[in-house]
């Protein structure tokens, strides 16, 4: 599949490369914050966007033809560095980092000001967003992955800037198709639920053991 890359990198540079790309990214997402805050003047807009538009001359020495993808070192782990949610060199995605138990999944991030929607309150497709990436993780750590088929979410109230909560646990198999259930809460209160149909694309279909999805389902 296009985009996926085979690498081998020795674990010292790969963990010095982990840290420069979380530096960046977190470098830009707090600009990003300061930009939807910012109240300085005319004159003090003009030397920042100077100073940006310098700092992206620097970065545009030496990039990428294209996206990131998804890398794979030789030990399998996996680097998705431009992800919307997860990636590390990626400034607009929070600082997302989903942990995995036996039987489910949770992560707790702060959605600051640059994830607004109605006043105060996170945008309902940032929600969506970060549900999308929860359950499909959880699905791909029980051994069940697969690419999105639906996702339904339902809003119970709103959910406010700041510290949330994600959980999620895989419902049950059914052939290709894994169900995956999760919520989102804040201070202990579910603020929103999700369901997510996540279907094993037929490239990878003789990749993933049926004997291991239906022992899932079962489960």
């Amino acid at each position: 599949m296009s985009g996926y890359i085979q690498e081998d990198i020795d674990p010292e540079e790969l963990a010095h490369r982990t840290e420069l790309a979380s530096a960046i990214a977190g470098s830009v997402r707090d600009l990003i914050d300061a930009t939807v805050r910012t109240e300085v003047g005319e004159t003090d807009i003009a030397e920042a966007r100077r100073l940006i538009a310098a700092a992206t001359e620097i970065l545009r020495k030496d990039q990428l033809p294209g996206p990131f993808g998804i890398r794979f070192n030789a030990d399998g782990t996996k680097r998705s560095w431009g992800n919307a949610v997860l990636g590390r060199r990626n400034p607009i995605a929070p600082p997302v980092d989903i942990r995995h138990e036996t039987e489910h999944s949770w992560l707790e991030v702060d959605l600051g000001p640059q994830y607004e929607g109605p006043a105060g309150l996170v945008h309902g497709g940032v929600l969506a967003l970060v549900f999308d990436q929860l359950l499909g993780s959880t699905a791909e750590f029980q051994g069940v992955p697969g690419m999105t088929g639906t996702l339904t979410v339902r809003y119970r109230r709103g959910t406010p800037l700041g510290p949330i909560r994600g959980e999620a646990r895989v419902d049950r198999v059914e052939g290709v198709k894994t169900f995956v259930t999760g919520t989102i809460s804040v201070d202990g209160e579910v603020s929103a639920e999700s369901e997510g149909i996540f279907i094993l694309p037929r490239w990878a279909r003789g990749e993933v053991p049926e004997a291991m999805r239906k022992s899932v389902g079962e489960g």
